[in-house]
């Protein structure tokens, strides 16, 4: 009695061109939305150091009568960690001297 050699199952090319272009589609959508969100989320991070900023300088004016001529002024305790950088552009914030806010960074 002859013995059939059995088949493995395998995948054939039709199946594995539709998986990676199925994959392919997947990642066409998908990373431009991770990369979009990576840039929402600094300026979100920039507009809240912002607003931590200029509660600073409405701190310091009230406890001292005069407002800071420079953000470094603020170090200690009116903001108690280090001054931080633009997260967008990695620039430092600036105190407008006409209005006493953080100027710029609009992004």
């Amino acid at each position: 009695m002859m013995r059939c050699k059995l088949r493995r199952p395998a995948f054939t090319l039709l199946e594995m061109i539709a998986v990676v272009t199925i994959i392919g589609v997947l990642a066409a959508l998908i990373v431009p939305a991770i990369a979009f969100h990576g840039q929402f989320a600094k300026q979100q991070v920039c507009h809240q150091f912002k607003s931590d900023l200029n509660a600073a300088i409405e701190k310091y004016f009230m406890d001292l009568g005069t407002w800071p001529d420079e953000v470094s002024d603020l170090e200690g305790p009116y903001y108690p960690e280090k001054i931080p950088k633009c997260p967008v552009d990695n620039t430092e914030y600036t105190i407008d001297p006409n209005t006493h806010r953080i100027s710029g960074h609009e992004h």
